[in-house]
């Protein structure tokens, strides 16, 4: 079975700033809610892991995830992922186009779309079930992209506007001075992301069940 996705979302910072953390696949993984690279392959490949919790019950998912197409001039990448359970009994693929979409020099849109199969257990949730619950996750993980890339923003707005050492004295009337070298302003690397946290079923469930219940009553009253 497999679904389109297609999401945008505004993002407080500006476009160069989204763009290179974008690019860095084991701190961006750490947004997607229960997600986590563990291990780097080569330089576009990754292996992870995806926990999720239903109640008492956990359930763990690996695979491998490749950074590809990277094109610095339209700020866009494509990633192509692919697992399974730890039982073997579903599967999952994923081809994701990301890009940046500038708007000002403080803001941005992140603009992703992705072809999403599913086979096996995972794909008894059905088409609309599975856009639900895409959509209840993606919003947790552009609302945790947003939190770190505004993060970024503020700080390298804090170094640029930060006044420089002041002279260590004053220069001799009357007698030119070369002029100082201009120290470059530093860059601000994205602090790395805490521990994944496993992604909670039951209360994603319930965001799903809401959302599936005002679509029933919204028709019915149509």
């Amino acid at each position: 079975m497999k679904v389109q996705i297609d999401k945008s979302y505004a993002l407080p910072c500006s476009a160069d700033v989204a763009w290179e953390f974008l690019q860095n696949l084991e701190v961006v993984a750490g947004c997607m809610p229960g997600a986590k690279i563990t291990e780097r392959l080569d330089a576009d490949r990754y292996k992870g892991t995806v926990a999720v919790k239903v109640g008492p019950a956990s359930m763990a998912f690996r695979g491998e995830v490749t950074q590809t197409d990277v094109d610095p001039r339209a700020r866009s990448l494509r990633l192509i992922g692919k697992g399974t359970d730890s039982t073997g009994s579903s599967g999952a693929s994923m081809n994701l186009v990301a890009r940046i979409e500038p708007v000002d020099g403080v803001s941005c849109n992140l603009v992703g779309a992705s072809e999403v199969s599913m086979s096996g257990k995972a794909a008894a949730f059905g088409g609309r079930l599975m856009n639900a619950v895409a959509d209840q996750i993606l919003k947790q993980f552009a609302d945790n992209f947003a939190g770190e890339v505004a993060a970024i923003q503020a700080q390298r707005a804090a170094v640029a506007a930060a006044p420089p050492a002041a002279a260590a004295g004053a220069p001799d009337v009357g007698m030119a001075q070369p002029a100082a070298p201009q120290a470059p302003v530093p860059r601000v690397a994205p602090a790395a992301p805490a521990a994944a946290r496993e992604l909670d079923g039951l209360s994603l469930a319930w965001a799903v069940l809401k959302d599936w219940l005002r679509g029933l009553f919204g028709k019915k009253s149509a």
